[in-house]
């Protein structure tokens, strides 16, 4: 088999044809209709890509489609099974190039027997095995962008070019859609900027009870008098963490005791990062008031329990789901001035920016914070929450996602219309 033809083949047939009204709103969730989709990712532990494949998921089934999930799996297997999803177990989280093919066959395999009508890849490794199988079977091969990819190679880049290769790709904010559009020759029509959501349902303070805040503050070791500080992230050293904590070095001389930092996430294997982490807060003496508490299950138990919630990141982050999340739960932000924070934090209003990589700024963001007292933080957080109502709620994200589904399926049956046309009877 020639895999170089099939990765510049173009042509799609799709396997129907349906018509469906479009909607700007929730009622297209609601209208039934016979869609398949294959979504593939690499694993299924924390994340924003994670949470959106679910929330996808959800979207497909609701409307009536079935859910399909090819990934390694992980811990949010039992999410997936409850949106209504079906779990298609691959080594999808590999970079073997032997293992991409393999999972190529596979996953080609799959949209044969379960009538896939669209492959939606999530991620770069796993999208080369999706993107084989698109062309094997002739279905439309979308991509969601969720990341700033790393490019300082001519090999990088290529490797980067298979989320730029889909019939439609996604952007998880107007940064990434502009990023996408500066660093690869493609139409502007072809990609769609679709802001990651937020379950409104479940980020609401209102259902958070008052003694559950207490007992979580009093477990994190938090006085009443303190400000909680919640750093939520993957444990990886671009997320900032160590500039956090740089930071607190000196708040500790300027507000001693002011402050309670809780660093919550998964390393993700990445042991030395979280030594040196814990190794820097020991050297710095800071013990008392910063403490890595490791991946938190309920995030809006935690942010509630929090009084800011800070984002330090060092390079430019896609779009930053723990921001908007933030937000929804009334909490003010501190954000660096990169990426998606300059979409999703307002200056002076949601919160604070500063810049990346600069512990004094962050420090001073802090105290800015803690000098505005409970009820101007309150105010900047419910100016948070109206923002991220209005613009990042989950069931926004879901009907923009299977509008982009109905246009590749619309483009393709109108291309395979204009094709037979030019089909001229043998004489």
């Amino acid at each position: 088999m020639n895999l170089s033809a099939l990765l510049s083949k173009t042509v799609i047939k799709p396997r129907f044809s349906r018509t469906r009204r479009e909607t700007g709103n929730g009622e297209a969730l609601q209208e039934g209709h016979n869609l398949t989709v294959l979504q593939v990712t690499p694993e299924l532990n924390a994340g924003g890509v994670e949470r959106t494949t679910l929330e996808i998921a959800e979207a497909i089934s609701r409307a009536g489609g079935l859910a399909l999930v090819a990934t390694a799996g992980g811990r949010l297997e039992p999410d997936l099974k409850t949106t209504g999803g079906e779990l298609i177990r691959i080594p999808a989280a590999s970079k073997n190039p032997i293992t991409l093919v393999t999972n190529a066959f596979k996953l080609a395999s799959i949209v044969r027997e379960r009538k896939v009508q669209i492959i939606h890849a999530r991620s770069r490794a796993p999208a080369w095995s999706a993107l084989l199988a698109a062309r094997m079977t002739n279905v439309p091969f979308v991509t969601t962008y969720h990341g700033i990819y790393n490019a300082k190679s001519l090999l990088k880049r290529f490797y980067n070019s298979v989320m730029a290769r889909g019939d439609a790709i996604i952007a998880n904010s107007e940064f990434t859609r502009e990023h996408v559009l500066t660093n690869f020759d493609i139409m502007p029509e072809r990609i769609t900027a679709i802001p990651r959501g937020v379950d409104l349902d479940v980020f609401d303070r209102e259902k958070i009870s008052d003694s559950d805040v207490a007992e979580l503050r009093s477990k994190w070791g938090a006085s009443d008098e303190q400000c909680v500080v919640l750093v939520p992230a993957r444990l990886t050293r671009w997320k900032g963490q160590m500039i956090l904590i740089e930071a607190m070095k000196l708040l500790q001389t300027r507000r001693p005791g002011a402050v309670k930092v809780i660093i919550a996430g998964d390393d993700q294997g990445r042991r030395a990062y979280t030594q040196e982490m814990l190794s820097a807060i020991t050297a710095a003496k800071l013990q008392d008031a910063v403490a890595v508490v490791g991946h938190l299950r309920q995030m809006p138990l935690a942010f509630a329990a929090s009084d800011m919630a800070v984002f330090p990141v060092i390079e430019p982050e896609a779009f930053g789901r723990g921001a908007v999340e933030a937000e929804a739960m009334g909490v003010p932000v501190i954000a660096s001035n990169l990426g998606g924070y300059t979409e999703t934090v307002v200056e002076g209003q949601t919160g604070f920016l500063v810049p990346g990589g600069a512990p004094g700024p962050l420090c001073g963001a802090i105290e800015r914070m803690i000098d505005a007292g409970a009820e101007k933080r309150a105010e900047m957080g419910k100016k948070g929450r109206d923002r991220v109502r209005q613009l990042y709620s989950k069931t926004a994200l879901q009907s923009a996602t299977l509008a982009v589904y109905q246009r590749v399926l619309s483009e393709a049956e109108s291309k395979k219309g204009a094709d037979k046309a030019h089909v001229r009877p043998a004489l």
